[in-house]
């Protein structure tokens, strides 16, 4: 078995793509992606931009996330008068006392989740920390290159100028983008890119492909050998960073893809 390739690159990870941790269905793996993310947190081209996006967005995801999470129709479990001594009529009104008392912890867990993430929510805690990480690729908010960043976004962000999307009025992705440029600039690594945002570029046959004027770009600020790589998988970033990644893991993030693709053609057809 051919070893995985490993260069000397940058991750960046968009929003859209740390709110999946919420969506993915098994705890295990998204512990373990959450791992390999803070273990690679010194390569992570993060920011104030990233935080101010996952925490305004955190709630609602979880809130959707949980849309199915109802208690049953206990009234359709209301057995006939005929069968009411049966043992197994007594059995379920048993597992109907033990699932009410059960899916009230839970409640009340996601009502702390929601409302105190700092003691009860991992995804935010560990993020925070990622967050809070004094590396040169965080763009936090006490670092003075914030200003100049921000104000070749606004300009690029006047001019039209991806990534941005269909009737954005925010400069947040410009904010990003020239950030990625800098770090890659600076630091002189290659980046990649992890996103779901069309903005970026596009997506075709389970690829993704860099927007051209982004590929010319970035080639143009940075150098002509420095590569960019674009893809809509975490999973795909993390192996090419540090290739520590496990055939479970990239089979969980399949099954999400796929669950959020399938939601997307139903609303298209809606």
């Amino acid at each position: 078995m051919a070893a995985e390739v490993v260069l000397d690159t940058l991750l960046f990870v968009d929003t859209n793509v740390l709110l999946d941790f919420y969506r993915i269905r098994k705890t295990d793996i998204s512990t373990k992606y959450l791992e390999q993310l803070e273990a690679c947190k010194d390569r992570l081209i993060v920011g104030s931009q990233i935080e101010m996006e996952y925490k305004k967005n955190r709630q609602r995801v979880i809130v959707e996330s949980l849309n199915n999470f109802t208690a049953p129709d206990w009234g359709k479990l209301t057995v006939p008068a005929l069968v009411a001594d049966l043992q197994a009529t007594k059995m379920i009104d048993k597992k109907k006392k033990e699932l009410i008392a059960q899916h009230k912890k839970v409640n009340e867990k996601i009502q702390a989740v929601l409302s105190d993430p700092t003691h009860h929510d991992p995804v935010y805690q560990t993020l925070q920390r990622i967050f809070k990480n004094n590396s040169p690729f965080n763009l936090s908010r006490s670092k003075k290159e914030r200003f100049s960043v921000r104000n070749l976004a606004k300009k690029r962000f006047t001019l039209g100028y991806p990534p941005r999307k269909q009737g954005d009025t925010s400069i947040g992705d410009a904010v990003n983008w020239e950030w990625i440029v800098k770090c890659s600039a600076d630091s002189g690594k290659h980046v990649v890119i992890v996103t779901r945002d069309t903005d970026y570029g596009a997506i075709y046959d389970g690829k993704s492909y860099l927007n051209d004027w982004l590929k010319q770009e970035f080639s143009e600020r940075v150098s002509k050998k420095r590569k960019i790589i674009l893809t809509d998988k975490l999973s795909a970033g993390l192996k090419i960073v540090h290739a520590a990644v496990t055939k479970e893991m990239e089979e969980e993030e399949e099954k999400l893809l796929a669950e959020i693709l399938a939601e997307f053609e139903d609303l298209s057809d809606a």
